[in-house]
């Protein structure tokens, strides 16, 4: 069945379409209910928030498709066996499921992959909606003569583009089964989608309550960029150790397999292209490759979370962003105990979700802070944030 089955299989695109359209419908309807006395600009903010919180889901249900092995629970793209939802794939998914009874086609998974499908297309009919109200609003604007929008629509335009990109990728990442390195993109691509919404979440805020960024020191701005910098590297190397399943590679800590430098082969952890547990010449990945791969991401999880609590209590110390540099802290142990977790338990599935959860929430809480703030030039005119007049709109 599964060999036979077209990898491309466009029949059910309208109504794996329209299901998205249903999804989005009660974000959208709830928005309109709770703010239909506020400002258009203010109706946009809250989509914006809205749409960030559901996209965050949306990182959390990946993680878990991927975790739970639900990845390929459709061999086909969109649907499944060429059927908007699993109800209509029964055969096709039984017989895969007798034939072999613990692979990637079950029933169990086919939903689980069918979900997180439909779960995107709700997201991104969310940000066309958002594309829309804000050339819209802009159009409006220059109309009237008011006050333009502090970001311009061309900010959610590029995010619609980049959550088409990010559709293109969950189709490679089934009709190219797990490439590692396509599924370490998808996954890449999710925490950028968030970094982009956060940033016109916040902007957005700040314009409605008509406040002013917190004015930092150089020093401290260009901490939160490297900080930044440093998590997004680190899940690059998180999802590499996931998509790989080279979490139990080393078992024990702090050591690894009983040695401070256990046997790694760093060529082949590291050979980018190639198929999920094999390598470009056929042969199966060693594990001193799987090793490799677990002790890189565990060496520079100590560096970043030095430099993320050491950011948060610098920043605490100075009163700034002081809601942010909490949720560093505490977003910094997290990542510790889950990760820490998952290498004594035997990799927990709740753990694991969390793990991914909380790297990402750092990615918010980083992109959060640097929409929040602005370089001063001299260190003393460094203050907490001023409330401008409220703007009207």
């Amino acid at each position: 069945m599964m060999d036979t089955q077209p990898l491309y299989d466009l029949a059910p695109l309208a109504r794996l379409m329209l299901v998205g359209i249903l999804i989005a419908v009660g974000p959208l309807a709830w928005i309109a209910l709770r703010n239909r006395g506020s400002t258009p600009v203010r109706r946009l903010q809250a989509l914006t928030v809205l749409t960030l919180f559901l996209t965050f889901d949306l990182v959390l249900f990946g993680a878990f498709t991927r975790l739970t092995d639900s990845g390929l629970g459709c061999p086909d793209w969109p649907g499944c066996y060429g059927s908007a939802s699993p109800v209509g794939a029964r055969e096709e998914i039984s017989a895969a499921q007798e034939a072999m009874p613990t692979g990637p086609v079950t029933h169990g998974k086919a939903w689980v992959e069918m979900i997180h499908r439909y779960l995107a297309t709700g997201v991104g009919v969310l940000i066309i909606a958002m594309t829309a109200s804000a050339w819209v609003q802009r159009r409006q604007a220059q109309r009237n003569g008011a006050p333009q929008l502090p970001l311009s629509p061309w900010w959610p335009t590029f995010t619609l583009f980049w959550v088409c990109l990010q559709g293109a990728f969950g189709a490679l990442t089934v009709t190219m089964k797990l490439f590692p390195a396509i599924v370490t993109l998808h996954l890449m691509g999710g925490v950028v989608l968030l970094a982009l919404l956060c940033l016109q979440a916040v902007r957005h805020t700040h314009w409605a309550q008509g406040r002013q960024p917190v004015n930092l020191t150089g020093q401290l701005r260009l901490a939160l960029v490297i900080a930044t910098a440093l998590v997004g590297v680190q899940i690059v190397l998180g999802g590499w150790v996931s998509t790989n399943y080279a979490v139990l590679a080393c078992t024990t800590f702090p050591t690894c397999q009983g040695s401070w430098w256990p046997e790694m082969d760093f060529a082949q952890g590291f050979q980018i292209w190639r198929e999920l547990g094999m390598l470009q010449d056929g042969t199966h990945i060693s594990f001193a490759g799987l090793t490799a791969i677990h002790y890189v991401h565990r060496l520079m999880a100590y560096l970043v979370l030095a430099v993320i609590w050491g950011l948060a209590w610098a920043l605490h110390r100075r009163s700034l962003l002081v809601v942010q540099a909490r949720w560093l802290a505490a977003l910094g142990a997290l990542q510790l105990v889950t990760g820490l977790s998952n290498v004594v338990l035997d990799w927990p599935l709740v753990a694991a979700v969390l793990h991914t959860g909380g790297a990402a929430a750092l990615v918010v809480v980083l992109t959060w802070s640097l929409a929040s703030s602005r370089v001063v030039a001299h260190p003393q005119a460094a203050s907490a944030p001023s409330r401008a007049p409220r703007v009207s709109a």
